[in-house]
């Protein structure tokens, strides 16, 4: 398996795919790699003939050092299991000094909006930190198509808007959410919870499922408070937000329209380790 720490020795390697006219897809993950992370490399590898992988912990996405501190991580067990899937898969795992030099630092981006709700509003410059690292690494690999998971809805709506604004000649690809048996989404971050907790968890997935029964016959404020109601004499959950937008623009919902898509986003609290997910609910 090719494991590259610098941007010239990927671009090297990379030459030689594309001198051969190979295609070139590309995972981005920040590690704790999980099969969330495997199906997008098994779309990405069914899709390409070339396949990048990039594991790199982000700091500038982090509002929190304590959070970047205790965000999981491990390479050696990441290429395992990256293994068990292809040995052909090529690694792109640098430093943060390979990416940012001595100052890790991220750009400013005008998103149209996108960045300013739900993620955004809870976790200031969050979306810039997204946008700088992803531009990077778009740029370093220039594949051809780039695959993300929706979990990260509101991030892949930006993950595109960035390609837009930038004029970056690559197809993004939107994944499905995998999840455990009990509905939880699929995350790196699942690994901190206790057992008991993770077990609970599909607490979230469940409220999103009823909201989606609840959507059409009642109000987009009459089903948040629901949530809110559910959450709150919860002790091991803390609700931070649920919001139904439209799934384009993420506004809030103000009624429900035919001709538009919604999606309900929800952000909890457990075991002091924050967990989002969200559903399509027509």
């Amino acid at each position: 398996m090719p494991i590259f720490q610098t941007r010239q020795q990927l671009s090297e390697h990379l030459a030689q795919q594309r001198d051969a006219s190979l295609s070139i897809g590309l995972v981005p993950t920040m590690g704790a790699l999980h099969d969330g992370h495997l199906a997008l490399v098994k779309k990405c590898l069914a899709e390409n003939d070339t396949v990048v992988v990039s594991i790199f912990v982000n700091p500038t996405q982090f509002n929190s050092a304590e959070d970047l501190e205790k965000y999981p991580r491990g390479l050696e067990s990441d290429l395992k299991l990256l293994d068990t899937v292809s040995s052909e898969i090529v690694v792109f795992a640098p430093t943060v000094e390979a990416i940012y030099g001595d100052q890790p630092k991220s750009q400013e981006y005008e998103f149209d909006g996108l960045d300013k709700v739900m993620e955004g509003a809870f976790r200031p410059g969050h979306f810039n930190g997204v946008g700088t690292i992803v531009e990077l690494l778009l740029r370093a690999v220039a594949p051809h198509s780039a695959y993300f998971g929706e979990k990260d809805f509101q991030q892949l709506q930006i993950i595109r808007k960035l390609v837009e604004l930038q004029k970056l000649p690559v197809e993004i690809i939107g994944c499905p959410i995998e999840r455990e048996s009990n509905g939880l989404a699929m995350s790196s971050r699942n690994q901190r919870l206790t057992d008991n907790t993770r077990k609970a968890a599909g607490i979230i997935h469940n409220c999103l499922q009823t909201a989606k029964s609840k959507f059409g016959t009642e109000s987009a404020n009459d089903i948040t408070e629901w949530v809110k109601k559910t959450f709150q004499n919860n002790e091991t959950f803390d609700l931070e937000y649920f919001d139904i937008v439209d799934e384009l623009t993420l506004t809030p919902s103000q009624k429900h329209l035919k001709n538009l898509k919604y999606r309900a986003f929800i952000a909890v609290y457990a075991d002091e380790v924050r967990l989002i997910d969200n559903l399509r609910l027509n």
